[in-house]
């Protein structure tokens, strides 16, 4: 079937960027729809085979794909756009691509003359927006998630809008408050070491004590707020790289690559921008990353959703890979990073969102080979000996200026919901039924506080029995009678705080 706007004008140019994800073909329908896969178009709607034509039903029925657009407008005689602006000066679709071709490509040779309202590049109906930005000479409002010399998009998926109308960092802020100081102090603390231990898990990576140590103390400093710079970068990846080898000075000067064992050149698995691309990108990152703050505070419900920004931010540094080493935990990092410098989350609080990663970790490689799957297909990697590959790039830098984020930002919003609720409460509703078993057997019976402590965790942990092994192991230290006890108390408590869930799951 032939193909139609952003496929007929990546195909036709044989652009080095990735495809539509959606393609347009024409079928045998009798109106434009929407199916899984692909944008059905009836004959008589196909535009014309000239470029102009193609990019306008384009920008009219697919939405923004900058990458694209910004590859395409180059090949655009620009005789075309202004004599379709001198016949429509106020359509907004030509606008849209006035202001983009200036943007990429050069100004002009018109005035224009534009008697309509301002319109955004991105509709927010269709997509997540930022705070806008506008270009007088089109009247073209700039609302992307970064500037036209990086860029990000998250398209609205039911999935999306489901988990943004949850709102799970109100839900967890009102959890943390809800809870005793005590109580809330011991679940944090439970965050903090259970995040520092999945986010080294995840690297295949067993940390010393030292190194979690220093992650913990890492993770407490995201609330410190400070700006996203080379400097501060850096001083991350030395804090999280014990090898004085691998500790950075600068960003990376040479071409980095993730390897996935297998021999020779289909054993490398990604390859980020070269090191100039990579350098500017990340300047261009951290700037928006500074200014999110900053947006938020002036145009309040206009500003980036945080789990968004923090997705964006994270999977964004890990694609763009700046060091050589120690560059997965920092994006982790920096995801919390965005949450606290947003101010979503209350001082020393902390959601542990890398918890619920390790446990879905084929949903994260997932989420990570959406991106990083068809970059691969833009290298030319030959293999030369031992670790020496000769690596050629022929794609286009805007592959990795103007990314589809959408599926890295599902996966941070359903880890965010599920961090909170199967991880966060489940630990404090642990730490409740704890804190009532311990409270009744010791008001009964004496007992070793640290016995009682340790088979208070076991029953509880093995839903409120005690293997015949630890009865063996405590029989000289603490009587049969307290063993039963304590699987009865904790039995109890666990039962109880159950139907509680139930409860609340209902209402």
């Amino acid at each position: 079937m032939k193909i139609v706007g952003y496929a007929y004008l990546h195909e036709r140019l044989e652009l080095g960027v990735f495809p539509p994800v959606c393609p347009a073909r024409v079928r045998p329908v009798t109106r434009i729809v929407t199916l899984e896969d692909e944008l059905a178009v009836p004959a008589e709607r196909a535009p014309e085979d000239d470029l102009l034509s193609h990019l306008l039903f384009a920008l009219k029925h697919e939405g923004i794909d900058l990458a694209i657009l910004s590859e395409t407008l180059h090949h655009l005689p620009p005789q075309a756009l202004t004599k379709a602006l001198d016949d429509a000066p106020n359509g907004i679709y030509l606008r849209r691509l006035a202001y983009l071709y200036e943007a990429f490509v050069d100004r002009l040779p018109v005035e224009p003359k534009i008697r309509g309202r301002a319109v955004p590049l991105f509709d927010s109906k269709y997509y997540v927006t930022g705070p806008a930005r506008r270009n007088s000479r089109w009247r073209v409002d700039f609302n992307g998630l970064g500037t036209l010399h990086y860029c990000a998009v998250v398209r609205r998926t039911p999935e999306i809008e489901v988990l943004l109308e949850e709102d799970v960092l109100a839900e967890a802020r009102a959890f943390m408050a809800s809870l005793p100081p005590r109580m809330l102090d011991r679940a944090i603390q439970w965050a903090y070491l259970s995040e520092t231990q999945s986010s080294f898990a995840i690297e295949r990576e067993p940390p010393s004590p030292d190194k979690q140590q220093r992650f913990m103390q890492l993770l407490r400093k995201a609330h410190e707020g400070q700006p996203l710079g080379e400097g501060y970068l850096i001083e991350l990846q030395n804090s999280t790289v014990s090898n004085p080898y691998d500790k950075a000075a600068v960003f990376r000067h040479e071409q980095n690559y993730l390897h996935n064992g297998l021999p020779g050149a289909i054993g490398v698995s990604y390859l980020p921008p070269p090191p100039e691309l990579c350098e500017a990108l990340m300047k261009a990152l951290m700037a928006w990353a500074n200014g999110l703050s900053e947006a938020g505070a002036e145009d309040g419900e206009k500003s980036v959703p945080a789990l968004v920004a923090g997705a964006v931010i994270s999977f964004g540094f890990v694609f763009l890979h700046p060091f050589m080493d120690g560059n997965g935990r920092i994006s982790r990092f920096l995801l919390h990073h965005a949450l606290c410098r947003m101010g979503e989350l209350p001082r020393d609080n902390l959601l542990p969102i890398s918890v619920a990663m390790k446990r879905h970790e084929a949903d994260y490689l997932a989420a990570l080979e959406a991106f990083s799957k068809p970059a691969r297909e833009h290298w030319r990697v030959n293999w030369i000996d031992a670790d020496h590959y000769d690596f050629r790039f022929v794609g286009s830098d805007a592959l990795y200026r103007y990314w589809d984020a959408t599926p890295a930002v599902a996966f941070t919003l359903r880890m965010a919901r599920e961090a909170l609720k199967e991880d966060l409460k489940a630990e404090t509703r642990y730490l409740a039924c704890y804190d009532r078993v311990y409270r009744a057997i010791d008001a009964r019976f004496d007992v070793r506080g640290s016995d009682l402590a340790r088979l208070v965790m076991m029953s509880l942990n093995q839903n409120g029995r005690l293997s015949k092994n630890r009865r063996k192991q405590f029989r000289y230290q603490v009587p049969e009678e307290v063993l039963d006890a304590i699987e009865a108390e904790a039995s109890m408590a666990l039962e109880e705080a159950e139907a509680l869930v139930d409860q609340r799951t209902q209402s």
